[in-house]
């Protein structure tokens, strides 16, 4: 499988960064793995630990979980002050709503089923309309005076929280993780030089906050507009609507998004489409010249 055909490939991936890279050999690319993140738990878990509470004493009507490592890490701060029997007890007795897959693994792992489920790709667009159609079929699952809690993951989804408040629903944020620069920023470093000198073709977003932490960075090595430049010449492959609308806050569009909102579909994707989709960009790009 050749469909890169030698292209210069980023990817800005941390936990997955190994995977990553032999997809991109494996499909012809020479891969340029940067990672830009890591995941650290919140120095204080009193937001999580003050849900948990309330939770036990009934004060909740729904729960949203958001990620699978958020659902299990609150469940490991939980677990530092209540018995683990009790808090999947209070959940089962309110409606719990999961963004993704990945969350209601997460739940199913001990014991909870969903009661509304987002359908792919599992944004917060899927979530807010899966939470209408079920309002619509079971009035007990509306959102009006619903007291909602609602586990955050990174950055917090402000275009969520108010789509759950304009439905009437009182919102509690309940942040159980962060997302941190790496500790050796240098690859990251050395892949946004990369970018500003024009030396990638192909650059794959498999989160948003890549994005924010690739801007930060290069805001910070006085290297932004560079970094936009090139990836203007550049193809950008977004893993799905949330990174690609964070790319547009930073001024870059996205080129394509994958069938699925899978790493290996996004891979794949990109190297049968990057090699045509940057022959049509340079070739515009010389033409408005």
């Amino acid at each position: 499988m050749s469909g890169f055909d030698g292209l210069r490939v980023l990817a800005l991936e941390s936990r997955r960064a190994p995977e990553l890279a032999k997809l991109i050999s494996t499909y012809g690319g020479k891969p340029l793995v940067a990672p830009s993140m890591r995941e650290v738990p919140l120095e204080s878990n009193k937001e999580a630990l003050a849900f948990a509470a309330r939770l036990l004493a009934g004060e909740f009507d729904m729960v949203i979980f958001l990620t699978g490592v958020g659902a299990r890490t609150l469940l490991g701060v939980v677990e530092t002050v209540h018995d683990r029997g009790m808090y999947v007890a209070a959940l089962q007795r309110v409606k719990v709503v999961a963004r993704g897959p990945k969350p209601i693994a997460a739940l199913r792992e001990i014991g909870i089923t969903p009661a509304i489920t987002a359908p792919e790709p599992n944004t917060w667009h899927e979530l807010l309309r899966a939470l209408d159609e079920a309002g619509k079929a079971s009035p007990e699952l509306g959102l009006q005076g619903a007291r909602v809690a609602v586990q955050e993951y990174g950055v917090s989804n402000p275009e969520l929280l108010s789509g759950l408040r304009e439905r009437g629903a009182a919102v509690t944020r309940v942040p159980v993780y962060q997302w941190a620069l790496p500790h050796d920023l240098a690859p990251l470093r050395a892949a946004i030089r990369a970018i500003a000198e024009g030396n990638v073709d192909v650059a794959l977003f498999t989160t948003a906050v890549q994005a924010v932490h690739l801007f930060q960075v290069a805001a910070e090595m006085q290297l932004e507009e560079p970094v936009r430049s090139g990836l203007s010449r550049a193809i950008v492959a977004s893993i799905g609507p949330t990174t690609s609308e964070e790319l547009q806050r930073h001024g870059i569009r996205a080129d394509l998004e994958p069938s699925h909102p899978k790493m290996g579909f996004l891979v794949k994707e990109a190297s049968e489409q990057a090699g045509e989709l940057l022959r049509q960009k340079r070739e515009g790009i010389a033409s408005a010249g």
